[in-house]
């Protein structure tokens, strides 16, 4: 089953094609990774899924199956609402909290290991702990599609790698399709990888890692790793 389809897809932003009669399809419940350079179009392609793009003209045909939730490097969480309330900002903003809000809230936060910080204001957190909020408040939208914008590309790597064992665990049963521009986190995450290369931009054939993910380094990995290294680099 699919839950995103692509159906010739013409996307021109500044005058420019950024994609031109594309098609693409992600599987049900299944992480899909897109890797690309840097200005391809990535970010702008998962907008428009979403339907968050306003600047781009925009032909063609986008499906999908159940409610999407949307996870990015900046987190967007309000600085001065507590922890809490980032979790639970749909019920905030319109007055809507509940008791069972605010218990499915504690789960979420225990879940991702900040019920200690439950009332702290957000100003107060690092950049680790800000990012273990927004995947709890992705998850209190109980979405089907999860579309992640780099979310940890800004963190350390030790915390980048503790975020996503984590966030693989928890949307184990969802349908994830993740961008990124770094070849290790997509053989660790990605049941099936695409790069994409050129203006206006194609996909490459698609890359399946063996085994479960998350994945840690072997010497397959390595070969795979190069492969992917190489088309970026042909794609630049």
């Amino acid at each position: 089953m699919r839950a995103i389809d692509i159906r010739e897809l013409t996307l021109s932003f500044n005058g420019q094609n950024l994609f031109e009669d594309f098609n693409f399809s992600v599987p049900q419940s299944a992480w899909t990774v897109l890797l690309g350079a840097s200005g391809i179009g990535k970010s702008t392609l998962l907008r428009t899924i979403a339907g968050l793009e306003n600047e781009a003209k925009i032909q063609g045909e986008i499906r999908h199956q159940g409610k999407i939730a949307w996870l990015a490097q900046q987190d967007s969480l309000y600085p001065w609402l507590s922890v809490s309330d980032n979790v639970q900002l749909l019920q905030h903003l319109t007055r809507s909290k509940t008791a069972e809000s605010v218990e499915k809230a504690r789960y979420l936060l225990s879940a991702v290991k900040m019920d200690k910080h439950l009332h702290k204001p957000c100003y107060q957190l690092s950049g680790g702990q800000r990012q273990r909020v927004a995947l709890a408040r992705t998850l209190m939208q109980e979405a089907d599609i999860v579309l992640m914008d780099e979310p940890f590309s800004a963190l350390d790597m030790v915390t980048r790698l503790q975020l996503q064992d984590l966030a693989h665990q928890l949307l184990a049963e969802k349908t994830v399709l993740l961008i990124t521009h770094d070849p290790q986190e997509a053989l660790r995450l990605g049941e099936q990888i695409y790069v994409l290369r050129h203006q206006p931009a194609v996909l490459s054939a698609p890359i399946v890692p063996p085994g479960k993910a998350p994945r840690y380094p072997d010497q397959h990995l390595w070969t795979l790793q190069q492969q992917l290294i190489d088309q970026l680099t042909e794609a630049a």
